[in-house]
């Protein structure tokens, strides 16, 4: 009999399966004492509607997953504990309580390089802006490469 592990204990396997499914994620920690229940934490949608993800090994039975929601109460009602072996109760957790699957994550990158303010503008279906570069408040137009100002 081949009992593999569940894939849920790892951070990296959630923040992928979680960013497959249109959330930015970011890990924000996984350094907790050997004797806190908890191994790791990350950001769901940062700048936009925040949530922190943390994961909780053995809270109150052996091989039990707990994750534990919070944003502060804005969405979803504070510290809101969900015992779970499935990431796609989850997933659909979030989408019910209004966090956005839409965010805009520019390749495999482990960290976002491109402004925060990125998300809105996507949302908006704007393209987002490359990093560095400053708001002018006017318009681009891009044509012809003749037209082009140099």
């Amino acid at each position: 009999m081949n009992l593999t592990k569940n894939k849920l204990k790892t951070a990296g396997y959630v923040i992928k399966r979680l960013r497959d499914n249109g959330f930015i994620v970011i890990k924000m920690f996984a350094f907790y004492a050997k004797s806190d229940p908890r191994r790791w934490t990350v950001l769901i949608n940062p700048g936009g509607e925040s949530v922190y993800m943390t994961y909780y090994a053995n809270l109150e039975q052996l091989d039990e997953s707990t994750f534990e929601l919070n944003d502060g109460g804005s969405r979803i009602p504070k510290n809101l504990h969900i015992k779970t072996d499935s990431l796609e109760v989850i997933i659909e957790y979030l989408l019910s309580h209004g966090v956005m699957n839409t965010g805009y994550y520019p390749g495999k990158r482990k960290f976002i390089k491109t402004k925060i303010n990125t998300i809105d503008e996507h949302r908006q279906g704007q393209e987002p802006k490359e990093t560095g570069q400053e708001e002018t408040g006017q318009e681009e137009t891009v044509g012809p490469a003749s037209s082009v100002p140099s």
